[in-house]
Order: C-alpha cells, then sequence, then structure tokens
C-alpha cells in the first residue's frame, strides 16, 4: 500500500500522518510525482477495455484513484481502504471508497469487471485469503492488475534524489515480492496470466516496478 497506506500506517498519530502524507508529497510536484503519474498512466494503459466497475484494493488517500476517475468517467470506480483515516481524506476529495479490509469485502459476488492492487501485496499477512476473495469478487473474465515495488532501487533512488528521510522510512512490507513468485502465486490462486511488464526500464533490476494483468477463468474452467 506504500507510505501513508492503511495497513501500513494505521498507528500513525495525526502529526506524523501529516509528515507521511501521500497527498502532500504527490502535491510539492517534482520527479516522484511524475513518476507516479507515469506509472499509472501505464495501469490505466490496461483498463481500456468495456468493463465498466473497477475497484482499487488499498486505495490509500485516492491519488491513483482521482486520477482513474479522471481518466475513466465512463467507468464506475471505487476504492476500499483499510485505514479510516484515509478513507476520511478520499471523502474530503469526494472520491466514493469504502472503509474495509481486503480479507472481507463488502462487495457482491462476481460483480467487478477489474480489480487493482498497487503497492498493496507487499503488505500483506496472508496474500492467498486476499486473492481468494478478490476472485470472489470478480466475475468470470474480470481481469486484476498487481504492482509491486522494487525495495533496493527505490532505497537508492531516493539516495541518488537526496531523499534521505524517505530512503530509510519503514515502508512496513511484509516481503519483497518478485516477478517470478508473484507470477506462480497467481498461477496457484488459478489467475491466467495475460500481460506483463516492468516500469520504467524492459528488466526486473533496473526497473522500480513490475506489473502483472491476469484474468479470473469462467465459471466451467474454476470447477474444472
Amino acid at each position: 500500500m506504500g507510505q501513508g497506506k492503511g495497513l501500513a500506517g494505521a498507528s500513525l498519530n495525526r502529526s506524523d500522518r501529516w509528515a507521511s502524507s501521500q497527498r502532500r508529497h504527490h502535491e510539492r510536484g517534482g520527479i516522484g510525482s511524475w513518476f507516479r503519474r507515469y506509472r499509472d498512466q501505464k495501469i490505466f494503459g490496461l483498463l481500456k477495455g468495456e468493463g465498466q466497475c473497477v475497484i482499487d484494493l488499498g486505495c490509500g488517500e485516492g491519488i491513483t484513484l482521482e486520477a482513474m476517475i479522471k481518466t475513466f468517467p465512463h467507468k464506475r470506480c471505487l476504492g476500499i481502504e483499510l485505514d479510516r483515516e484515509n478513507a476520511k481524506t478520499c471523502r474530503s476529495f469526494d472520491l466514493p471508497v469504502l472503509n474495509g479490509s481486503i480479507y472481507d469485502l463488502s462487495i457482491r459476488t462476481e460483480s467487478t469487471d477489474d480489480c487493482l492492487l498497487t503497492d498493496v501485496l507487499e503488505h500483506l499477512e496472508d496474500p492467498e485469503k486476499a486473492l481468494k476473495e478478490i476472485r470472489r469478487i470478480l466475475k468470470p473474465g474480470g481481469k486484476l492488475i498487481v504492482v509491486i515495488p522494487n525495495d533496493r532501487n527505490f532505497f537508492w533512488s531516493r539516495l541518488l534524489c537526496l531523499k534521505w528521510k524517505e530512503a530509510f522510512y519503514d515502508s512496513g512490507h511484509v516481503k519483497q515480492w518478485r516477478p517470478r513468485a508473484l507470477e506462480d502465486l497467481l498461477r496457484n490462486m488459478r489467475f491466467r496470466v495475460i500481460y506483463r511488464g516492468n516500469i520504467p526500464f524492459l528488466i526486473w533490476p533496473l526497473s522500480l516496478y513490475h506489473m502483472i494483468q491476469v484474468e479470473k477463468g469462467a465459471a466451467e474452467e474454476d470447477r474444472a
């Protein structure tokens, strides 16, 4: 969920929360804000299909959710966020958000076309449980986009940009996922891989993010 997102930031007091606010850093501008917009446009490029209902799981303070709504005004976009203060921030920007856990989503079964899981998986103690719940809410043929960070490259890039505090910030990551392990996990959860790529370079060792899009099979495939 990244800096300031629910599972990592639940224990922050109000002053600490403001100091680590995603929106505060984003609104300052600079290379970090530019790169986030660049990354989000790469994600949105995978959402140009006919699917109408898109859920941003672990939406934090709603920066990506807000950009998605502006990019796809015809889609029904919704954010899910565990942290109440982050959800409150989303609502202050008139963003549609539900306060809840990724392990127990208050969403109807097979009602969702697309889900985003951006900067979230590395925070989860039980990723299999979360992915099972995501499978439940996706329609047959529904798609999930997972984006994971390369922690080592983020550390060095922040040092090179003289962002000392951010470089040594405790991100709250439970695990550093790598592309092969992520793909194995998703295949084991009966998703079909339809796209994989790295951001901003072609190869993972040089990149800051890995992005993978998977599809839920039809009902008869799930029963097989």
